[in-house]
């Protein structure tokens, strides 16, 4: 097969680590902590809202949703960022099909051909979610990888980059909190990101799917950072997903929010290239933006579950802000996921296979190198059996 605009995109980190894996068998029955998978029990209000709704599967669906999904998702970002109902339901909001979906077609109507007198640049962390670089290089730009390391605290540091790079970004992606590493975002890191994009003219992208997921404060978010810094939406949309904040993976529903000029465009795009969602579907997501007692409830699980890991692993992580993974330096990624696996049955997820070689040709230069990415989404005594294991390995 010939060359296509995704040859330079890697193969996906769990192809990767079934290779890893396949001829090695389990040290101990096997348990997985790679997939951020938060599997739970289904609320009572979503399947009576679906069930309510059935009969709307034999219509076609408006790619604006209804009037009452538009309404709880404006509700939702009022109430939720204290934005005093700044947020319109018919000019600021857009249901998506899962939030991957939007993610990957908000660049193709929103990037320009050229940029700063070159390609366009989309940048995005290093490590990053593979649907950013998949989105980039399918819309025709670039994708720049900016290392989120230690030393920049998890995040991407895009005021460093060179300005006739800067001149030719046309979009960032932010995620926040971030994964892998459940790194947050500071007001004064949004504040920057905001005055970079007005001054070399580029979109925002915020990836906020773990908002609802903190332990402690809640993260400082995209939106009223945007209206307290401009009074204004302008160059930013923001992503959530009912996956994480409602342990709804299945349901394959989440929104963008944000500039209305920009949701517009969007929008006329999704009209003609992107699924709409489902009737059913959009009347149970409402019920989700609506009603947080079960948000509540997933949070306090991920706390337990934090904590327990706190106690068994120790110092061998850090605290993250937010999210429901860990992220454990190792010394290498690879290596230690391969161990775990044949010693101890335990799957994780290699740092590395999140993440690119700043120097092509050296494994090391990978930001996620030395690394493993661990999920805490099963319940809690299959995370305690499974850490415990883990600690056999780090500890000796």
């Amino acid at each position: 097969m010939s060359d296509t605009l995704l040859t330079a995109l890697p193969p996906g980190p769990f192809a990767q680590l079934a290779r890893l894996l396949s001829d090695a068998p389990p040290g101990k029955p096997p348990i997985s902590l790679a997939i951020g998978d938060p599997s739970g029990v289904v609320p009572d209000f979503i399947t009576q809202a679906l069930s309510s709704q059935a009969a709307s599967f034999g219509n076609y669906p408006a790619i604006n949703g209804t009037a009452d999904w538009r309404q709880a998702a404006a509700d939702w970002l009022n109430t939720r960022f204290g934005l005093n109902g700044k947020m319109d339901p018919e000019r600021h909001v857009l249901p998506l099909a899962g939030t991957r979906e939007g993610l990957f077609s908000v660049l193709f109507p929103l990037v320009p051909l050229t940029k700063g007198g070159g390609k366009p640049i989309v940048a995005m962390p290093n490590p990053f979610y593979q649907c950013y670089a998949a989105a980039a290089l399918s819309a025709g730009a670039e994708p720049l990888y900016v290392p989120a390391t230690e030393a920049s605290g998890f995040l991407p540091d895009y005021a460093a980059l060179p300005q006739a790079v800067l001149a030719r970004i046309a979009a960032v992606y932010i995620c926040s909190p971030s994964n892998p590493e459940g790194a947050v975002a500071t007001e004064s890191y949004w504040e920057k990101l905001f005055a970079l994009a007005e001054r070399y003219d580029f979109i925002v992208l915020a990836d906020e799917c773990y908002a609802d997921i903190y332990f402690g404060t809640p993260p400082a978010c995209a939106l009223p950072m945007r209206l307290k810094q401009s009074g204004g939406l302008s160059r930013l949309l923001t992503f959530h997903s009912l996956s994480k904040r409602s342990g709804l993976p299945g349901l394959r529903s989440g929104m963008v929010a944000g500039c209305a000029n920009l949701i517009e465009t969007f929008r006329a795009f999704r009209n003609v290239a992107a699924a709409a969602v489902p009737g059913p579907i959009l009347a149970a997501s409402a019920a989700a933006w609506r009603d947080e007692a079960h948000v509540n409830a997933n949070r306090a699980a991920y706390a337990q579950k934090m904590a327990a890991a706190k106690t068994i692993l120790g110092n061998h992580f850090q605290q993250p802000g937010g999210g429901f993974f860990l992220w454990i330096k190792t010394g290498d990624g690879e290596e230690m996921a391969l161990r775990l696996w044949r010693e101890q049955g335990v799957r994780v997820l290699p740092g590395a296979y999140m993440g690119r070689e700043i120097v092509l040709g050296k494994p090391q230069s990978n930001p996620g190198f030395s690394y493993i990415r661990v999920a805490l989404v099963s319940d809690l005594s299959t995370i305690m059996t499974a850490l415990e294991r883990v600690r056999e390995i780090l500890d000796l």
